[in-house]
């Protein structure tokens, strides 16, 4: 595609006026919320959208001023994915008490969100999402011209070009192959669809490992649940049931597989290839989490 072709070029196509456009390229330093927003912007757009319903004061003033945002997520060094473009309805002051009632920022909140910073109270956007351009959402990658950390800017005043067009969104990637995934408690209930399909037809055994502790449990899913049910099981109680998790952050957990079994296979052997990478990986107490 040539270099000439550029977001502004995109956009004066559809009729929006670039010099009404505030252009972001969200890239969170918060690493949880980093690695799951694309997620986020997918399948959870409500949560996504509440990200960036709220900033600091001078981006407040910039954005009080434009008609239009177009969104963007950092999705490599000098590249943006776009997610959307949004019409700016309006805004309202909220206090920083209230800013976390509102839809979408306790979940943030999880993420490692902070909210206003040494603020009593800022603005909220009514970002309402515009069609123009949906059918590029996840699939329109630009080039971020100048430093990342100029994360925002006007349309009109700078050169946005557009780097590639995807045929599939970007936003979620495939699945890793089993034996190199590994997934971050924070990250369960989060799961892409995609994945999370993946992890429904698949039984085996599983490994938690406590980063804060440097143990490790192995514990197995079969039967209805498989290994989504199980670890969704985690997601909602942080121990599973399990004693020796009790009381410990779940937020140090990362899950992994270290072996799939047939879907036919017979409990009593699932539970017998269990106990066998519990006694290689010696997770057993005092060693790791294991109580049997």
């Amino acid at each position: 595609m040539p270099d000439l072709f550029e977001l502004n070029d995109l956009l004066a196509k559809a009729g929006v006026r670039p010099d009404e456009v505030l252009v972001m390229r969200h890239r969170p330093t918060e690493p949880e919320l980093r690695k799951v927003l694309p997620w986020l912007a997918a399948e959870r757009h409500s949560v996504f959208n509440a990200y960036q319903q709220n900033h600091g004061p001078i981006v407040e003033k910039a954005l009080m001023r434009a008609r239009y945002l177009a969104s963007f997520i950092g999705h490599e060094a000098g590249r943006a994915v776009f997610v959307g473009l949004y019409d700016m309805a309006g805004s309202r002051t909220v206090s920083t008490r209230d800013f976390w009632k509102l839809p979408g920022n306790a979940e943030l909140r999880s993420l490692g969100t902070r909210g206003p910073k040494n603020r009593d109270h800022s603005q909220w956007f009514d970002l309402v999402p515009n069609v123009v351009m949906s059918d590029w959402k996840g699939r329109l990658v630009v080039q971020w011209p100048g430093i990342e950390r100029s994360w925002w800017r006007w349309s009109d005043r700078n050169r946005i070009p557009v780097h590639a067009i995807h045929e599939e969104s970007l936003l979620v990637p495939p699945m890793p192959d089993w034996q190199s995934l590994v997934i971050d408690w924070d990250q369960l209930p989060l799961l892409p669809a995609s994945w999370r399909l993946m992890l429904s037809q698949w039984r085996g055994v599983y490994l938690i490992f406590d980063r804060s502790s440097g143990k490790r449990y192995v514990g197995s899913a079969a039967g209805g649940e498989n290994l989504l049910g199980r670890w969704l099981n985690y997601a909602d109680s942080g121990h599973g049931g399990n004693r020796l998790l009790r009381g410990r952050d779940p937020s140090d957990f990362a899950f992994s597989i270290l072996q799939r079994v047939s879907p036919d296979t017979e409990m009593p052997e699932v539970v017998a290839v269990e106990s066998s990478w519990k006694d290689r990986l010696h997770t057993r107490a005092p060693d790791g989490l294991n109580d049997n």
